[in-house]
């Protein structure tokens, strides 16, 4: 499941730059995140860097884009192809 940012968002910039798939952009009013870029930081940190920064929880759950663990590893594949995403990969799922 991606995760979306929500009308709290304050502008900070606290959370893009800790994106390791680039997913966080700003938008018209506020910043997004891309659903197809966003794995929930699975296969880079074991929690959503951008969950764990926000200062106004405004990064949250999208329920409109819901995947497993699995499918956010291949994401995070095709994201960083040159990433070794064997052994134990870091995930929030665990």
């Amino acid at each position: 499941m991606a995760l979306k940012i929500t009308e709290e968002c304050t502008n900070c910039m606290a959370c893009e730059p800790e994106c390791p798939n680039k997913a966080i952009t700003m938008g018209q009013d506020i910043f997004e995140i891309d659903p197809d870029l966003c794995t929930e930081c699975v296969g880079f940190f074991d929690e959503q860097q951008c969950v764990a920064v926000c200062p106004v929880d405004c990064c949250v759950q999208d329920d409109e884009h819901v995947e497993t663990e699995e499918q956010l590893i291949e994401k995070a594949k095709r994201s960083d192809p040159d990433k070794d995403f064997s052994g134990d990969i870091p995930s929030h799922f665990r």
